[in-house]
């Protein structure tokens, strides 16, 4: 079978540009006349502050839907902002994102909440879903086995994206895995959730092995 184009390749859209730039699209700009689309849903999910709302929103090709809101004294008495850095927002329901990988492929991307108090949403979310990304602070790995253990409980396959933050040394990829307990072909890769080609990097991996596991 013929493989997809990367994400670099896929092609240009045409529409209306919002005021940053991002494309403003309906059906019709992104799908060719004859063309047979697949939608795929992915997942990006992550323990609380971990940069989902961030990493959806450097990729994603149209204007994404962010549920964030301003942290309250109530909410900083429940979430842990241990370890957390200028915190001030929190996503409340979802974030929303699309990235079209090639004519015929698009992904829709669905970032979970990342307290444990909205777990019920995840599981609705769930539904429906190819795969995940798991996005992890290498300082924080213990906030991330319970997010670990839904998405295996929800029998998604998963790639691990170490979301690698200003000033924190890098970890072996070999100690990452001990200590999420990994099975061996579970993808491990470095990213940037602030910058697109390192997102769109940590997606092309997800996928690729998504496609291997279905093949």
């Amino acid at each position: 079978m013929a493989s997809e184009p990367s994400l670099d390749e896929r092609p240009s859209l045409s529409g209306r540009q919002s005021l940053d730039g991002r494309q403003n699209l309906g059906e019709r700009d992104y799908v060719s006349a004859g063309a047979t689309q697949t939608a795929v849903k992915i997942l990006v999910v992550g323990h609380f502050a971990v940069g989902k709302t961030t990493f959806i929103g450097s990729i994603s090709e149209i204007e994404p839907l962010s549920t964030e809101e301003t942290m309250t004294r109530a909410a900083e008495a429940i979430d842990d902002l241990k370890g957390v850095r200028g915190k001030t927002t929190t996503t409340v329901a979802m974030d929303f994102g699309r990235l079209t990988i090639s004519e015929r492929v698009v992904l829709y991307l669905f970032g979970t909440p990342g307290q444990m108090r909205f777990v019920q949403m995840w599981e609705d979310m769930a539904r429906g879903a190819l795969g995940a990304l798991v996005l992890v602070d290498p300082e924080r790995l213990a906030d991330s086995f319970a997010v670990i253990d839904l998405i295996e409980q929800y029998g998604l396959d998963y790639a691990i994206a170490v979301n690698h933050f200003d000033g924190n040394p890098e970890r072996a990829e070999a100690s990452l895995r001990e200590a999420l307990d990994l099975l061996d072909d579970t993808p491990v890769v470095t990213c940037d959730a602030r910058d697109e080609k390192s997102s769109a990097a940590a997606l092309t991996t997800l996928v690729s092995y998504l496609l291997a596991r279905a093949g």
